[in-house]
């Protein structure tokens, strides 16, 4: 029985600016330890700890902010509100705007959103 090996695919459709909303959408975290050896003797370490990621993802993650940032900003606010998936174009949208309303990217509107209309006509 011959063996069968799964092909990696790519996708070519993908841009620059999918990869990097890729990365602040899910982060990216970076631990690299670094030690430099002689005949057994460690003579130099360094150890590295980087993350990045969007406000919101951030703060989803209870990922630490350095000292002094200043996480009273807008873009911090903003990361705070609850957020969901749109099902039609993929975009994060306010969770009530995205339910109660409609997604301001595509117009997909909920069946919650949809039934206060009905009921008015």
């Amino acid at each position: 029985m011959a063996k069968q090996y799964m092909e990696p695919t790519r996708e070519r459709t993908g841009t620059l600016v999918d990869v990097i909303d890729a990365i602040l959408d899910k982060g990216l975290v970076i631990n690299a330890d670094i030690t430099v050896s002689v005949v057994g003797v460690e003579l130099l370490g360094i150890k590295i700890r980087a993350a990045l990621a969007s406000f919101e993802t951030a703060a989803r993650y209870g990922l630490e902010f350095p000292s002094g940032t200043n996480i009273e900003t807008a873009a911090w606010k903003e990361a705070q509100i609850g957020k969901e998936t749109c099902p039609q174009c993929g975009k994060r949208v306010p969770a009530k705007e995205l339910l109660n309303v409609n997604c301001p990217w595509c117009g997909w509107v909920s069946a919650r959103a949809e039934a206060p209309a009905a009921e008015a006509v």
